[in-house]
C-alpha cells in the first residue's frame, strides 16, 4: 500500500473484547466485518488491527476502480 495513503488512513477505532473460554474475541463496531482473536488480549488486538487494515485497504482499492480519468484525487483530514 502506498505510504502516503497509509499515513492518511491512520486513525483510532473502538475495540470490543469478549472472552470465549481460553480465547479473546475482538471486533470493531465502526468497521463491519472487522474481527480478531487471540489467546491474549494483545494478540486479539493485533489480529483486529490487521483485519481493520485489510478491510480499509480493500475498500479504498474498490472505491478507486472505475473512477473517470478526469477525476481529481486529494486528501482530507478529520480531527
Amino acid at each position: 500500500m502506498n505510504n502516503e495513503y497509509t499515513r492518511a488512513m491512520a486513525n483510532e477505532f473502538t475495540a470490543i473484547f469478549e472472552r470465549d473460554e481460553d480465547w479473546y474475541i475482538a471486533y470493531c463496531p465502526e468497521i463491519p466485518g472487522a474481527n480478531g482473536q487471540g489467546k491474549t488480549k494483545d494478540e486479539a488486538r493485533e489480529s483486529l488491527a490487521a483485519a481493520i487494515a485489510l478491510i480499509l485497504e480493500d475498500r479504498r482499492e474498490d472505491a478507486f476502480r472505475g473512477l473517470p480519468d478526469d477525476a481529481e484525487r486529494d486528501t482530507v483530514s478529520v480531527a
